[in-house]
């Protein structure tokens, strides 16, 4: 049975009601950023011991089963994996049962200190401008809870107003200010991190090392960006915007993967074209390592690394928002000398598997005789049955264990993932070198901003068929379905959505222009941005000593500052007391100030012997020493209120 709930010294519902909209202030922002169903759940256990904890308080067996059965759920939608989104799962789910407890001003103190690790975890997660007013907000009100408490403990016997306690917080936070700028701007940024932080357990939406046709269908609908360019100059036509990541060799009869091995050989060597693009390339978070670029590189920046296939990887995971400076070009030959070893990796197949994809393409090979002119003419006439022959949707069954021969000769609709696996299996089928290549095609230019934006659900995946005298050459399957037989796109999807948000394109287009912003001024401020910025202020190229000792002088001067704008604002708590010594105030100007030995009563009485239009200061004063000595709730307001008000 629970136990009533007792109420501790000075707990009372204004503060209780205070404390428990800044514990759920400060689990919003880390709810919005774990997995929807998980997060559900744990605002709604939130939201149902908040309001039990004005009823009842439960015993502390149940307390101890509700906590490990909500231990128990994270761990299980984690996988049983340790990372720093399960961490940060654990916190929000421990945040969500500490009202539980919550009794006395104690309890009220500890579980506002708690609930303050939420927003500081979020950025663990995400260091978006949403998160941060989030939690500038839970921020705000928990400051004004504190400051609650703090009243009760003091005795005050006149709740502020809301808007009176929101403002005293806003000065607080004001009085901060010039020393979190000076944190920010002049704090020396290091090239890279002293310390690490653990992966997510539960990788985001993006490309992969793998693919198995049929599982990108979350993807192809997610709108969400996951690449930003910008051209330095003319963008190339957006049928030849392929955006080039990891390339995948191995097939055991149902997923494609990479093979790590190929990242320890030289790059291929390749020659490109004249047409050079130079570019910036924003990405998103991915926790992965992998990089994309546009078809193919001239170059890799620092912290990258080139595999022999040109399949880009960072030294670190990209767990925050990255940029990178480079140049590409269409190849006009690509690894021209294939080794017999690559090339025996490239026509390797799986025994047991797609019987009649194998059959058609030893047929096909026989038909066509051997050379180069019979690859090339293997690969157009696969393309000849798709246009011919096939569909496009992203509607699609699961495949069963020969899932080329299904798509191939029964279903013939999917989509690239279809397309580029089935493709590549009927031309090492025929003897013809190939491999899947997985990354984005196209982009969507943003008017605010000249830039162009790739969204996941521009992934893409097609094939690299080997030609003698020509190397690796690109071959897009899916392009060649025929427009008549395109049924069920992302775009088709997107028309068939209420018509106002197509309306609210171009706030969304404003809306992600705002995001660069802020990825730029404020996630890309580092130690290169810092330099600039303090050379345009006039100041030198500084090393980390000259910054050190800059940073500790501004940060001395705001700390003096706020030390001083403390000390001015040092004022009694009690607002009726305040109001009272503001109004001697405003009669000592006049020469008639109340002297130490005075009560109220009888400065009063000489002020009015000074000056009878005063008069009606004698009735405020007896007012006054009446609420002193015997205070009471609702004369105190409209004491207060007349004090303020009286002018001499």
């Amino acid at each position: 049975m629970a136990e009533p709930r007792r109420p501790g010294p000075g707990l009372d519902p204004q503060a209780r009601a205070w404390t428990l909209a800044a514990a759920a202030a400060c689990l919003l922002p880390l709810l919005l950023q774990l997995p929807g169903p998980l997060a559900v759940g744990l605002a709604v256990v939130s939201a149902a011991v908040g309001a039990l904890s004005w009823w009842r308080r439960l015993p502390a067996p149940l307390r101890l089963v509700l906590s490990l059965a909500l231990i128990a759920v994270v761990l299980v939608n984690a996988r049983f994996s340790l990372g720093r989104d399960t961490g940060c799962a654990l916190l929000a789910a421990m945040l969500a049962l500490k009202p539980m407890e919550l009794a006395t001003l104690r309890d009220a103190r500890s579980l506002l200190g708690f609930a303050l690790f939420a927003p500081f975890a979020t950025f663990l997660l995400d260091q978006g401008p949403v998160s941060l007013v989030l939690g500038l907000g839970a921020a705000v009100l928990a400051l004004a809870a504190m400051l609650r408490l703090a009243e009760l403990e003091s005795g005050e016997t006149v709740a502020l107003r809301p808007r009176e306690r929101l403002r005293r917080v806003g000065a607080m936070l004001a009085i901060g200010l010039p020393l979190a700028l000076a944190a920010f701007w002049l704090f020396p940024r290091m090239a890279t991190p002293l310390w690490g932080v653990p992966e997510r357990t539960i990788t985001r939406t993006g490309l992969s090392d793998t693919m198995r046709p049929g599982d990108w269908v979350d993807m192809l609908v997610d709108d969400r960006p996951a690449l930003r360019v910008t051209f330095d100059g003319a963008a190339p036509p957006t049928s030849e915007m392929y955006w080039r990541g990891p390339v995948l060799w191995d097939y055991d009869g149902r997923e494609w993967s990479g093979s790590r091995w190929f990242s320890a050989l030289p790059a291929a060597t390749v020659e490109h074209g004249p047409r050079r693009y130079s570019y910036e390339l924003e990405v998103e978070p991915t926790e992965r390592r992998m990089l994309v670029a546009l078809e193919l590189p001239l170059g890799v920046p620092d912290g990258v690394r080139q595999g022999y296939d040109h399949t880009l990887s960072t030294r670190r995971p990209l767990t925050s928002v990255t940029r990178w400076r480079m140049s590409s070009a269409a190849p006009t030959t690509f690894d021209v000398g294939l080794r017999p070893m690559l090339r025996q990796a490239a026509l390797r197949l799986p025994d047991g598997f797609n019987p009649r994809t194998v059959a058609l393409a030893r047929q096909w090979r026989a038909e066509a005789g051997e050379g180069a002119q019979a690859d090339a003419a293997i690969a157009n006439r696969a393309l000849e049955w798709i246009r011919a022959e096939f569909g496009y949707t992203l509607s699609t069954p699961l495949l069963g264990r020969h899932a080329v021969d299904e798509f191939l000769f029964e279903q013939q609709q999917g989509f690239c993932e279809h397309f580029s696996s089935a493709f590549v299996v009927l031309m090492r089928g025929a003897g013809v070198p190939s491999r899947v290549v997985t990354g984005y095609v196209g982009g969507y230019r943003n008017p605010f901003g000249d830039y162009w934006i790739v969204r996941n659900s521009d992934a893409h995946a097609w094939a690299e068929v080997w030609l003698p005298g020509r190397g690796w050459v690109r071959v897009d399957p899916t392009a060649a379905v025929a427009p008549e037989r395109i049924y069920d796109t992302v775009a088709d999807r997107a028309s068939r959505s209420p018509g106002g948000l197509q309306a609210l394109a171009p706030m969304f287009d404003m809306g992600d222009w705002m995001r660069r912003g802020w990825n730029d001024l404020v996630l890309g401020f580092d130690a290169e941005r810092q330099q600039r910025m303090l050379q345009a202020l006039g100041g030198d190229d500084l090393g980390s000593r000259q910054l050190v000792l800059l940073f500790a002088l501004v940060a001395g001067l705001a700390l003096a500052g706020m030390l001083w704008m403390v000390a001015r604002g040092e004022r009694e708590r009690d607002p009726v007391l305040r109001a009272w010594h503001r109004l001697g105030a405003r009669y000592a100007r006049l020469g008639l100030a109340r002297q130490r030995h005075e009560t109220a009563t009888d400065w009063a009485a000489r002020v009015v012997a000074l000056r009878p239009a005063s008069a009606p200061l004698l009735a405020l004063s007896a007012r006054f020493s009446d609420w002193r000595y015997a205070p009471a709730q609702d004369e105190a307001r409209g004491l207060l209120r007349d004090l303020r008000a009286h002018r001499p």
